[in-house]
């Protein structure tokens, strides 16, 4: 166990902490997960597994087993397509929250390439007060250079500056 955790935690800490942990484990019906050392009905990544198994292998219907397992039909049908996808990482539930910076669209991300010169460093924290001063928009500096690294063709150099 990581060393941060001072080699305690337990299994539902580690779930909650990991973002596995299934908030409506008392939904769950299927026998084997009632009173079992392997089967965890607050696991969510094992509850979708087995609800999955059971529709492919034992060939439950979509409907029994979605509530055998606590779930609406359209989550089976999405844990399904996420297993098809990529497998059993599909089956982890996504991270809460926005998926990119919510304040860079392309006005803002052209503004500040703009601003960008060839051969010259540009540091974040000046273009985070051009941002805000021209288009009344408050970035932080360190949403600014994950955006240019992640769009720009420019190397980043871990210094706080961009390079050309």
């Amino acid at each position: 166990m990581p060393a941060k955790y001072g080699g305690k935690r337990s299994r539902m800490g580690a779930l909650i902490d990991e973002g596995t942990f299934n908030p409506n484990s008392e939904k769950v019906r299927d026998p084997k997960f009632r009173g079992s050392e392997f089967f965890d009905p607050h696991d969510a990544v094992q509850v979708k597994y087995e609800m999955l198994r059971r529709v492919s292998i034992d060939n439950v219907s979509v409907t029994d087993a979605s509530d055998e397992y606590g779930v609406s039909r359209p989550t089976y049908y999405q844990a399904k397509a996420n297993f098809d996808l990529t497998g059993i990482a599909g089956l982890v539930p996504a991270k809460p929250g926005p998926r990119g910076p919510h304040k860079v669209d392309d006005k803002v991300l052209a503004f500040l390439q703009a601003r960008l010169v060839p051969g010259e460093p540009v540091h974040a924290r000046e273009l985070a007060k051009l941002v805000r001063n021209e288009l009344d928009i408050a970035l932080h500096p360190r949403t600014i250079e994950r955006v240019l690294k992640k769009r720009s063709a420019r190397r980043y150099h871990g210094t706080g500056m961009f390079i050309a």
